[in-house]
């Protein structure tokens, strides 16, 4: 069972459709004794986003405000797109300077990605790559492995993922950073003073309704970029929802990952289940992590990080 948190709801990226499941989510995180704030921020709608720049960034800001309590949790409500048009917008340096003597945790996945690089690059601030509160606290169906992975990372100093390769990879170990998200999301970031320039890391990505030939072309602008041959393995999740035409010619992302992965030596490991899939692990993003491959099943441990309740942090990186 776990410790009773304050959860704040924040929406930086597009507006959530489904309010029931919202509803849901918030029933269910009180169910379980804890409490949550921020609920009005699920009903805002301005165009596609879920309210103006301006309210979307004073959700994030309010962590720098003195005259508010930091909650456990920060959770955002939803992703779709809207997040990078905010980050000019954040106080950094009232984040970094609050942020200091507490534990508060940052969750999310797909478009908070640029939400995370940012407060990493600019602040030092490793938070989580997990569930969010419509898709997946508010599911019809809620998975426990989800549910269970969620809590046992962000009130934990280590956690750990194990999953059965898909495909066969040579036995590794490798450690380094771990880092990313939602690939199209990463690719955003890129020349820009917001993208985390890690080398020698672990790069997870993940991706949801792209067609294949837009997934290869964003790793191979990663890989133009140096990134990909920086790091030590590439960790690819959930890529669903993909759409295939007939002009594809049964070219898929299995091809487009096949052809960017034979062009470094960096090793390329699907299957791990992050990002935009019914099954959801939490990844913390700026952890130190050591994965390792052993007769194909992978072992991703991770310490190092923000979590909920810990008694000291983890030192910053350099600003």
């Amino acid at each position: 069972m776990p410790k009773r948190f304050d959860i704040r709801i924040i929406a930086p990226s597009g507006y959530a459709e489904d309010r029931t499941a919202c509803q849901r989510a918030i029933e269910r995180l009180e169910a379980a004794g804890h409490h949550v704030t921020g609920n009005s921020t699920v009903d805002r709608v301005e165009l596609r986003f879920a309210g103006s720049d301006e309210q979307r960034a004073s959700d994030i800001n309010a962590l720098a405000d003195p005259d508010r309590p930091v909650p456990d949790i920060v959770l955002a409500a939803h992703g779709g797109y809207g997040a990078i048009a905010i980050l000019d917008r954040l106080d950094y340096a009232g984040i970094r300077e609050r942020m200091k003597e507490s534990s508060t945790v940052m969750v999310g996945h797909g478009d908070f990605t640029v939400i995370q690089a940012a407060l990493y690059t600019r602040c030092g601030l490793t938070s989580m790559h997990g569930p969010m509160l419509a898709g997946d606290f508010g599911a019809g169906f809620l998975r426990d492995s989800t549910w269970r992975h969620f809590w046992q990372t962000v009130q934990s100093p280590t956690s750990q993922v194990a999953w059965q390769l898909p495909e066969d990879v040579n036995d590794l170990k490798v450690e380094g950073t771990l880092w990313g998200g939602n690939l199209s999301a990463i690719c955003s970031l890129l020349g820009t003073s917001y993208f985390p320039c890690i080398d020698d890391g672990i790069l997870f990505l993940e991706e949801s309704g792209e067609h294949a030939f837009r997934i290869e072309r964003m790793l191979f602008e990663l890989k133009l970029a140096g990134v990909l041959d920086a790091q030590r393995a590439v960790l690819i999740g959930n890529l669903g929802g993909q759409r295939i035409s007939e002009y594809d010619n049964g070219y898929d992302s299995d091809h487009a990952l096949r052809r960017v992965s034979q062009g470094t030596a960096t090793p390329f490991l699907r299957g791990i289940s992050v990002g935009h899939g019914l099954e959801k692990s939490t990844l913390p993003f700026g952890a130190h992590a050591v994965l390792e491959v052993i007769d194909g099943t992978a072992t991703l441990d991770m310490t190092n990080y923000r979590y909920a309740g810990q008694p000291s942090l983890p030192r910053a990186v350099p600003s």
